[in-house]
């Protein structure tokens, strides 16, 4: 499977003017929900991401996969299923991530992130932070799509896009419309 192809059909890969999660705006959004939506393409994806995972790193030794809710967790838990592995989520509390309902991670325990679409790593990053804080090992950093410029992962599809400071945006200077479809309430949408 062709995963551009398949996002491009879906319309899983957007162009416009969008407030990401990260509170940066961008000419581009990916909506991994809609294709993670289809269960046997969420399995597929995730039979891949950790096919890939298996040949970039093959010495990755897995005991748990952790994931950011809200848009990590559906791909976190294929990823898990595929690599055999247990699977946590954290999710905001008061504005913070944490493991809530039960979950946690054992101190030693081998952890990989595993998110939909990476950005900033930000989420990746502080959903790590509540790995650690926990006792587990962060071993690596995954997505279905990595759109950073910069953040170590390993990745199905990587995507070039632009993006700005609020404050610097070339879209909100030329007055076009802003969709806010993230999964981070900003201030003036909560």
């Amino acid at each position: 499977m062709n995963v551009a192809e398949e996002f491009r059909r879906l319309q899983v890969h957007r162009t416009g003017h969008f407030e990401l999660s990260s509170g940066r705006h961008s000419d581009t959004y990916l909506q991994c929900a809609l294709a993670l939506q289809d269960p046997d393409l969420a399995l597929r994806l995730g039979e891949m991401l950790a096919d890939r995972l298996r040949e970039d790193r093959p010495d990755l030794a897995v005991g748990v996969v952790a994931s950011p809710a809200l848009g990590g967790v559906l791909a976190g838990f294929v990823v898990a299923r595929a690599l055999g592995t247990r699977f946590v989520f954290t999710e905001r509390r008061d504005g913070r991530m944490t493991l809530r309902r039960g979950q946690h991670v054992a101190v030693g325990e081998r952890v990989l992130v595993v998110e939909d679409v990476v950005t900033t790593g930000g989420s990746a990053q502080e959903a790590a932070v509540v790995v650690e804080a926990e006792g587990g090992e962060v071993v690596g950093y995954a997505a279905i799509v990595d759109r950073s410029e910069d953040f170590p992962l390993t990745a199905l599809l990587r995507v070039e896009a632009q993006t700005w400071d609020p404050d610097g945006c070339p879209l909100c200077a030329e007055g076009q419309p802003l969709d806010r479809p993230g999964s981070r309430p900003s201030p003036d949408r909560a």
